[in-house]
């Protein structure tokens, strides 16, 4: 069997991962100069997180979430039919000390397993089975895989419910001022794969939790962003704002835009008329041509706003221009998840075709409350799309910083060798890269090895250059060389 990577994911492989280090290692540096600090999350977290901080409704959940039973050891079915009415009866057991899932579906699963296998074992033993009797074993065995032995678990299809739940568990509301984390890390959605786009796939995000709801601190946040990305070398970048409005406008904005999408219902696709009746918002993110027309005509947040969220949203550009950053509004921008409210951002990038976005986010006031925290408690955040981000940069031709191999040490001779491991680990400690062969190889075979590597130097150690003390240095991309002695060797190559 030929084993390769699962569609939809991929290795990331050198010289490629040496531009992501540098951007996540940039991201770090700029975020740091805003007092955000890095947190490390957990790859999987309880399913009823997503679910309730995202929404049920949204296609995240309902279609693209990596989600399984996390199934003990000892709670395993058992390997023979022989041994079915131990486990079924231990299932009984387990369920009333707590130690699986004791929700009613599982309770009538187990009571329904319990009963089944009853009337089975009642039945003579030693007698031929017949249809009905197989009949009933595979229902016994649908009834026994239903059983959920475990927590359900997700792979976390985003970051911001990871961060608002260590921020609730960990008390961080008592710190003084905003709270403000950064992540780095992979996430996991079964979408399908495309430019860009992968089942696991990568982002940097931020986010900012306290107490205050200013528009200065949503254009900081959207300024500290774009000093990353002028900082790693994104050109051609476009920011969208917008403003969503809160609990207090938008569901009647919701309400009209249900309505007037109804009237429509038949010229749209099946998932904006799925949408009319779950997510209205979600239609006017729709990228389908035919549908393009249609929302045009609809009715816009802008013209529905309370007083404070106009307020709020008028303040946001006022602070954005005392920045000098330029923006455009896009009064469709209303972002996929359901804990989004007032500012909503996006950035796009050249390069990614018409799924162009390289960074979404907003504000989510409500969302701390939502999972059991302090309801003061206001956030707002974004999360770049680290993998869009690299082909963005590599179409637009920018690489990683100096990296690579600095010297290749050829040596010639025990003597030499001996020598070589020495000078290498010094070089090393110096900060430069050094490769050393295990074996001797003949002067031209070292040289070319040295070239495909793409060393910047050949540092040759002989008999002669041992008699000398001395290091002949060869620069490989003019073939230009010279001697010299071991400390002014160390201070060259690092030059």
């Amino acid at each position: 069997m030929k084993f390769q990577a699962i569609k939809g994911v991929r290795d990331i492989l050198p010289p490629d991962s040496a531009l992501w280090n540098r951007v996540e290692q940039t991201a770090r540096e700029v975020f740091a100069t805003y007092g955000y600090g890095e947190i490390r999350l957990p790859i999987f977290e309880a399913t009823e997180l997503f679910a309730r901080s995202i929404g049920g409704e949204t296609d995240v959940v309902s279609k693209e979430m990596y989600t399984f039973a996390d199934r003990p050891s000892d709670f395993l079915p058992p390997p023979t039919f022989s041994e079915i009415g131990v486990y079924i009866g231990n299932l009984k057991k387990w369920l009333e000390d707590g130690r699986i899932p004791s929700d009613v579906d599982n309770k009538l699963r187990i009571v329904s397993l319990v009963q089944a296998w009853e009337n089975f074992s009642s039945k003579p033993q030693g007698r031929m089975l017949d249809f009905n009797d197989l009949v009933e074993v595979d229902q016994m065995g649908r009834l026994r895989d239903g059983v959920r032995i475990g927590p359900d678990l997700t792979l976390r299809p985003e970051a911001t419910a990871s961060v608002v739940r260590a921020y609730i568990e960990h008390g961080m509301h008592v710190r003084p001022g905003n709270v403000k984390l950064c992540y780095i890390g992979p996430m996991f959605r079964r979408e399908r794969p495309q430019k860009g786009r992968y089942r696991q796939f990568y982002q940097i995000g931020a986010e900012l939790l306290g107490t205050s709801d200013a528009a200065a601190i949503d254009a900081e946040l959207l300024e500290m962003l774009l000093a990353f990305f002028e900082r790693v070398g994104l050109k051609g970048a476009t920011l969208y704002v917008n403003s969503i409005g809160d609990k207090n406008c938008r569901p009647a904005y919701v309400e009209k835009l249900r309505e007037e999408l109804r009237k429509v219902k038949d010229k749209l696709g099946p998932d904006s008329q799925r949408r009319i009746e779950t997510n209205p918002l979600r239609v006017l993110d729709s990228k389908v041509p035919e549908e393009q027309a249609i929302i045009e005509t609809l009715p816009r947040i802008a013209g529905n706003l309370c007083d404070a969220c106009r307020t709020h949203y008028e303040k946001l550009k006022e602070e954005l221009a005392l920045r000098g950053i330029a923006y455009e509004e896009n009064w469709r921008l209303v972002r996929g998840l359901d804990y989004y409210m007032r500012t909503t951002f996006e950035i796009t990038a050249p390069g990614l075709g018409s799924q162009n976005a390289v960074c979404g986010g907003g504000r989510y006031d409500g969302l701390v409350e939502l999972l059991g925290g302090p309801a003061t408690t206001k956030g707002i955040g974004f999360a770049i799309g680290t993998d869009r981000l690299m082909l963005s940069l590599q179409e637009a031709g920018v690489g990683a910083a100096k990296g690579g191999l600095d010297v290749f040490l050829a040596w010639f001779g025990a003597a030499a060798y001996a020598a070589a491991v020495p000078l290498a680990k010094k070089l090393r400690e110096a900060g430069v890269a050094v490769e050393v062969p295990a074996a001797e190889m003949k002067f031209g075979k070292a040289l070319n090895l040295a070239d495909r590597l793409g060393a910047r130097y050949a540092v040759i150690l002989g008999d002669e250059e041992l008699a000398a003390k001395q290091f002949t240095v060869k620069r490989l991309g003019d073939g230009t060389q010279q001697k010299l002695g071991e400390a002014e060797l160390v201070t060259y190559l690092r030059g």
